[in-house]
């Protein structure tokens, strides 16, 4: 997983790192950091 470095605006897009010229997903600015923060947390939620 790749995460555009330096994109500002309220997307965060990312990418296959195995796959760069493959699409990006664009996830909410906030939607990301709370993810990263969940993460961080070692929460799961499957």
């Amino acid at each position: 997983m790749e995460v555009a470095d330096g994109f500002r605006g309220a997307v965060v897009p990312v990418r296959d790192s195995k796959a760069p010229q493959g699409p990006a997903l664009c996830f909410g600015a906030v939607s990301w950091a709370a993810f990263i923060g969940e993460l961080k947390a070692g929460r799961d939620r499957s």
